[in-house]
């Protein structure tokens, strides 16, 4: 399965920019985008036809969006069904980035109800996990990421395509911050989640489930995050705001 090179450009960029910055990423890529490797740009709303524009036509680009609500429709104001986002191009949803959990309150339970949600409406899901810097120091990493892994996939069928869900590790004390976790730190967490995964899915899904890291990824750490064991894939924040830094990510 190839790796998952998924940008997150969360509440940054007009309409203008985000065309500028995906038609600048898909003339870097032309011709050099390794075979292995699949490119998710996450922006948001407002700028998802602008993207999805630039990316017509083009084998690898994939559009995600930042969010769902559970619901086909309704009386949600300022929120985004899943239909929405299929109609404006998105074929992925983030659920459970950190910031909706510590910054919007998000709790384990709604977060589950969005990745059921999404994926029975058609979308790949991935659901981030991961812990505070507290609980950490506090010895609490396989008990929170199993948790909100528990929680976050409860209404997930076992028979889940495992194209259509990746689980994305992002330590919280490494997000925005320039520090990243150490490679031991990942290969010990990613271990776990894909364990865990194995036991809730089986050994047919369970070890196809695309993993991926993210907190400060940037080109300089890119390729050694990538060949560590069961890191399927990344989940970048400000380095893939500009198209030379993510797609030399992509290509590292």
């Amino acid at each position: 399965m190839k790796k998952l090179m998924a940008a997150n450009w969360k509440m940054y960029k007009m309409r203008a920019e985000a065309t500028a910055t995906a038609s600048d990423l898909v003339a870097r890529l032309d011709g050099r985008l390794p075979e292995d490797r699949e490119v998710l740009v996450i922006p948001p709303f407002t700028a998802l036809w602008a993207v999805g524009g630039a990316f017509a036509g083009k084998t690898g680009l994939s559009l995600g969006g930042q969010d769902l609500y559970p619901a086909k429709e309704g009386a949600f104001t300022g929120e985004i069904a899943p239909d929405m986002l299929r109609d404006a191009g998105c074929r992925y949803v983030l659920t459970g980035h950190s910031e909706r959990r510590h910054v919007l309150g998000e709790d384990d339970a709604f977060v589950g109800k969005k990745t059921a949600f999404g994926l029975a409406a058609g979308l790949s899901v991935i659901l981030c996990v991961g812990e505070k810097v507290e609980e950490r120091k506090a010895g609490q990493l396989e008990a929170v990421v199993t948790r909100q892994l528990a929680a976050g996939l409860a209404d997930v069928p076992s028979e889940v395509s495992p194209e259509a869900l990746a689980v994305a590790y992002e330590p919280v004390w490494a997000i925005g911050t320039g520090l990243t976790a150490g490679p031991k730190e990942v290969e010990e967490a990613h271990a776990m989640i894909r364990a865990w995964l194995i036991e809730r899915f089986g050994p047919q899904t369970g070890p196809s489930v695309r993993i991926l890291y993210g907190g400060s990824v940037k080109p300089g750490n890119a390729e050694l995050l990538l060949g560590i064991d069961n890191v399927d894939g990344v989940l970048v924040g400000g380095a893939s705001l500009e198209a030379e830094s993510f797609a030399a990510i992509v290509t590292a």
